[in-house]
């Protein structure tokens, strides 16, 4: 049974205590993600970039005192036992209609044990992300029904989080900023989340990330790769 009629409207803070997390990550294939990586890793090293970001996000997400689980949403066997290893739960992606689709079916497979849980949409590309960052995110979100963060460029979305009771509604892709501002989710305007915020798409991204400093599975494997950007920013192992 939905429960929105005991929350305000998202503009509205809910006097609540911070609640304790479900994070849904999504994965496409490894083989066909990153394609805009073109300019600062080839063909080789995508994919395997591609997992070591998201190796590095769920790695900072569990850490995370505000996070209880993650489920990455994925049907690729590498990521998944890359994931796994770390503690994440692996959810095949069964509509395998998109980001969208996926990101829906995460969280109805997460409530559908525990119908009471916050639940929040990560991106699965924030390899510089901080776990202290991510905890003062999930914190800013819990006061409202639904709430996000936009990214970096100030276009798309990071995260996205809806308490117990409200739908996720995810709109993903190109502007979604905007997307989800008309759905009714609250943008989350807090400063000083900027790990958080940097998702990689492109070589800048990628650049602008070093810069923040990577965690141990990208540089890592940035160091093994030979990549195209600055190696003055790969910063083994990061403090979360």
């Amino acid at each position: 049974m939905r429960m929105d009629q005991e929350f305000t409207t998202d503009t509205e803070p809910v006097p609540l205590p911070a609640l304790v997390w479900s994070l849904v990550v999504p994965l496409k294939p490894l083989a066909l993600a990153k394609s805009r990586l073109a300019g600062a890793a080839d063909d080789r090293l995508r994919p395997r970039l591609a997992l070591a970001f998201a190796q590095d996000t769920v790695a900072a997400a569990l850490a995370c005192p505000a996070v209880r689980d993650v489920a990455v949403v994925t049907d690729d066997p590498a990521a998944a036992a890359g994931l796994t290893a770390l503690g994440a739960r692996i959810v095949p992606d069964s509509p395998a209609a998109g980001l969208n689709a996926a990101l829906a079916h995460g969280a109805e497979v997460v409530r559908a044990a525990r119908p009471s849980a916050a639940v929040a949409a990560l991106n699965a590309d924030l390899p510089a992300l901080r776990t202290a960052e991510l905890t003062r995110a999930l914190a800013a979100a819990s006061v409202f029904t639904r709430a996000f963060l936009t990214d970096a460029a100030g276009i798309g979305t990071t995260l996205l989080c809806a308490r117990p009771g409200a739908e996720l509604r995810p709109a993903f892709g190109g502007p979604s900023r905007l997307a989800h501002l008309a759905s009714g989710a609250t943008e989350i305007m807090s400063d000083g989340l900027d790990s958080v915020r940097q998702d990689v798409d492109t070589g800048e991204d990628l650049a602008a990330a070093l810069a923040l400093g990577v965690g141990r599975h990208t540089a890592g494997r940035l160091a093994a790769g030979a990549p195209a950007v600055p190696r003055k920013h790969v910063r083994q192992g990061h403090v979360p």
